[in-house]
């Protein structure tokens, strides 16, 4: 019986069980958290915190999967799973399909594909830039809370957008509720509800930020014909990186679903999670020239977090990156994150 509805709904042979079972985990992981949190008990509550941010990393990663349409065979049973667990990332101010859209431009298009450039804005207000960085220096992700920010408000500021006010309006109204429920119910929980999202969103742009040295391409009101795409399957793999956390204990990449065997990933965009290491094992075997070491990521994501703000241009245009990634001296990007399409 589990092997017909395997074959009658989900994409690939193999699918049901790696699938339910990381459905399942990021459910039990986020809500048991939220359930620890509520304890009033120091331990559990630290324990809780941590189970709620690593449900939500999952969470995400599953979008992700979703958005390339890997776990089932209907774009429809995609698109519902994928919007679902978008309320537990917090990105489901935005509508799912503008996540997927955006992000099927990235691989379309071989670019990091934006809406609203921080970046522009930041330049014209030295105040809230330096504001930002002081924040990024003390890792909060100000970057990242701002673009989540855009998700709520665009709908109300971007005529394009305005079809969905009122789905927005809905959606702020339930979220909101839930998070002013839980802060009258224990701020000191609130807290810990706060903290979980902001680590979410560090280990998300964690993983992002050396993944590509892509230009930055403002899309225009919604017409893609006004893009180029930059190059072929050459030109993406050699700005493509890889970071596992792990090629010799693979084990540990499950901690983020594969989501390091990048190169594999832009190879065969629609390889479902569990399949990324056989891939890049068979792509790309012990070479290790795009592989971003564990250590030298996080020393540069450490030493360069506040120059990360504003980024390197030079490091789009130039041949260097590689060599800055495998030193731990690369800059990397922000605000590119696959859960805010703007």
């Amino acid at each position: 019986m589990l092997n017909k509805l395997e074959g009658s709904f989900f994409r690939y042979k193999g699918g049901l069980r790696p699938y339910v079972a990381a459905i399942l985990y990021c459910q039990l992981a986020y809500f048991g958290g939220v359930v620890l949190i509520l304890s009033s008990n120091p331990i559990w509550m630290i324990i809780g915190t941590l189970f709620l941010t690593h449900g939500m990393l999952i969470a995400a990663y599953l979008i992700h999967d979703c958005g390339h349409n890997a776990l089932f065979k209907s774009p429809h049973h995609n698109a519902f799973i994928g919007s679902a667990l978008n309320w537990l990332t917090g990105g489901c101010y935005g509508c799912y399909q503008d996540l997927r859209i955006k992000h099927m431009m990235h691989h379309m298009h071989n670019a990091d594909i934006i809406e609203f450039n921080y970046r522009d804005y930041l330049a014209r207000h030295p105040i809230q830039r330096k504001l930002v960085e002081i924040l990024e220096w003390f890792y909060i992700p100000a970057i990242e809370v701002i673009m989540h920010g855009i998700l709520i408000i665009a709908p109300f500021v971007c005529e394009h957008k305005k079809d969905q006010r009122l789905r927005a309006a809905a959606v702020i109204v339930v979220r909101f509720s839930l998070l002013l429920t839980l802060f009258l119910y224990s701020p000191i929980a609130y807290a810990c509800y706060l903290l979980a999202y902001m680590m979410f969103l560090t280990i998300l742009r964690f993983m992002d930020a050396f993944q590509h040295n892509y230009d930055i391409v403002m899309r225009h009101d919604n017409k893609p014909d006004l893009m180029m795409h930059r190059g072929g399957h050459e030109y993406e793999q050699t700005h493509t990186f890889s970071n596992p956390i792990s090629i010799n204990n693979p084990w540990l990449n499950l901690f983020t679903l594969n989501f390091g065997y990048h190169n594999a990933h832009h190879a065969r965009p629609t390889t479902p999670w569990y399949e990324l290491p056989n891939l890049h094992q068979s792509l790309y075997g012990n070479e290790t020239n795009f592989i971003v070491p564990f250590r030298q990521q996080l020393s540069s994501f450490h030493k360069n977090r506040v120059i990360r703000v504003m980024g390197d241009e030079s490091e789009i245009h130039g041949n260097h990156f590689a060599q800055r990634l495998q030193k731990g001296e690369a800059v990397g990007i922000n605000g590119v994150s696959f859960l805010t399409p703007f």
